[in-house]
């Protein structure tokens, strides 16, 4: 059992960047859709499904590179941890590298990225940052 699976979900799709690996497979959660889907939305990867397989599904995440394979996401970072939670509310959002990157709230509306949650004029938890 892992004591923070967000976390091994950003440091299994960081190293198969790394390696410049075409798709990377984690266990299926909930709340990692929700972050995939975010990450989706915001042109970081090209898609993810979910694989059936034994003992336990898996999310296919579809790495996303530039066309002289420049890799899209640079750098991963998890902000919020088990042991700290970093909370921050709507008008305390700050862009991410001048707007390069993003965060991943998780809000009362379910995982969203700091500009869908400034729209939606919602605050939360601050799972991670990407650029």
């Amino acid at each position: 059992m892992l004591t923070d699976p967000i976390a091994d979900l950003l440091t299994r799709i960081r190293n198969a960047v790394r390696i410049e690996k075409v798709f990377v497979d984690v266990p299926v959660s909930n709340e990692k859709k929700g972050i995939v889907d975010v990450l989706k939305r915001e042109g970081y990867i090209w898609d993810w499904e979910v694989v059936e397989s034994k003992p336990v599904s898996l999310i296919r995440v579809h790495l996303k590179y530039g066309p002289n394979a420049e890799k899209v996401i640079g750098k991963v970072k998890r902000v919020s941890k088990p042991g700290r939670r970093i909370y921050v509310q709507a008008s305390g959002l700050k862009p991410v590298l001048n707007g390069l990157g993003i965060q991943i709230l998780n809000t009362n509306r379910g995982i969203l990225s700091d500009r869908e949650a400034k729209l939606k004029n919602v605050g939360g938890e601050v799972i991670g940052q990407i650029w």
